[in-house]
């Protein structure tokens, strides 16, 4: 039975529905065709019979289970369509026609060695050896986050070209080696697992922060980072930047309530309400972390980049307000991770940490330290904090400035809202 919808609903539908469902979508068809990029096509496919049909006969009951049932159709059919079809299709399997679209997610866990994931293997394919590091960021980020070109480049801070050349290269090169779908095993595995905690942590922030739309969050792309990062540390449970991630991620995460207000308005770290932080994600991440540090030599100084955010987060996370947050500790904290993994970004963050715990001046002289930085020319958070810094020092006029620059700069409309509010109250 399909469900009614006034006429002007269902492309808003459709195109909400193939954003969240667009990633299973393309790995459940890759497991058919063995082609992300042809994969790729046939998701685009479906999403067009949707605009084509559902104006008409209404939007389904399971508008997922849809989408994914017609790929996976137009997959089998290509396949037929080959001369080596009876291979393939046995490969496939007799009841594939039929079979549920949606992954359970606890499959295979007993045995990590096992796991039977299609977005994990989706992501370990995208992120093989033959891609440049580049390549698998923004592949992975196109295929599994399911993010626009626009948001890629941002996220990367890269340009749009360079982004879009590089997914094209990167399908073009699975194609020609003939890539397995598959989460390898032993050196193969572990030769990836760099790019796969990235990937993972770029889709997490992407939905942390939009870069782009009407919407601060997109808690779709969180949640599957999140599982995704959960079942990475079952598959992996003696590598501690892998615990470190989902350390990271179950912390992070736990705010999300808290981020919002009524309205969908931004509301900022200092200003939410942690009694809508998310306890059970707290807890999960504290242990997450305590197991990346009982790998460590020592409890901070042998700490991968993933788990010194998740120390940096745990910071937040144990004080009960903002002013009880121990910010000398953070400032340390982002020392050590600015010597792990050295940034524009990293180095941003600590100069707002250092001026929480030194003072705005010493933050400032940090900040501006950066103006320089190309990799920052357009990042809206830098004169975001230099504005913040500036109002505490009392130079409003400058505040004001800083923040309307970093209006003129966020393609989020929260953001921008949220920047142009404080540019006033300067």
């Amino acid at each position: 039975m399909a469900v009614s919808h006034p006429p002007e609903q269902p492309r808003q539908v459709i195109e909400t529905v193939f954003r969240m469902e667009s990633p299973r979508i393309i790995a459940g068809v890759t497991r058919i065709v063995r082609d992300v990029g042809i994969a790729e096509e046939l998701a685009q496919d479906a999403l067009v019979a949707a605009l084509e049909r559902w104006p008409v006969e209404g939007v389904p009951d399971n508008p997922g289970a849809w989408l994914m049932a017609t790929a996976r159709h137009r997959a089998i059919d290509l396949v037929r369509r080959r001369e080596r079809y009876a291979q393939k299709l046995a490969e496939v399997g007799r009841d594939l026609e039929t079979t549920a679209p949606h992954v359970d997610e606890t499959a295979g866990l007993a045995d990590p060695e096992a796991i039977d994931d299609d977005l994990l293997r989706l992501v370990f394919t995208a992120c093989h050896p033959v891609l440049s590091a580049e390549s698998r960021v923004a592949l992975t980020l196109r295929l599994l986050g399911g993010l626009t070109t626009g948001e890629i480049a941002r996220a990367v801070l890269a340009s749009e070209s360079a982004v879009a050349q590089r997914i094209v290269r990167a399908k073009r090169a699975l194609a020609a080696g003939g890539i397995a779908f598959e989460v390898p095993y032993g050196p193969d595995r572990e030769a990836r697992l760099g790019s796969v905690l990235e990937v993972i942590y770029l889709i997490f922030n992407e939905g942390y922060a939009a870069t782009a739309g009407d919407d601060l969050l997109r808690p779709a792309l969180c949640e599957d980072a999140l599982r995704l990062a959960r079942v990475l540390a079952a598959l992996m449970p003696g590598e501690s930047e892998a615990h470190g991630l989902a350390a990271l991620l179950e912390l992070q995460a736990s705010r999300t309530a808290a981020r919002t207000g009524p309205s969908g308005e931004a509301v900022l770290l200092k200003d939410q309400n942690r009694t809508r932080w998310n306890r059970m994600l707290i807890r999960r991440g504290f242990a997450a972390l305590a197991r990346a540090q009982s790998m460590a030599a020592s409890p901070a100084g042998g700490l991968g980049p993933y788990a010194l955010q998740a120390a940096i987060a745990a910071c937040h996370a144990h004080a009960h307000t903002y002013e009880d947050t121990d910010w000398q500790q953070i400032a340390v904290l982002y020392g050590l991770l600015a010597a792990r993994a050295p940034s524009p970004v990293v180095e941003l963050n600590r100069a707002v940490a250092v001026a929480m715990a030194q003072g705005s001046e010493a933050g400032l002289v940090l900040v501006d330290a950066l103006a320089s930085e190309a990799a920052l020319r357009d990042y809206h958070l830098l004169p975001s904090v230099r504005g913040d810094l500036l109002a505490r020092l009392g130079r409003k006029a400058e505040a004001r400035a800083e923040f309307e620059r970093a209006a003129a700069l966020a393609r989020n409309m929260r953001e921008r809202e949220l920047l142009l509010e404080r540019a006033a109250g300067c």
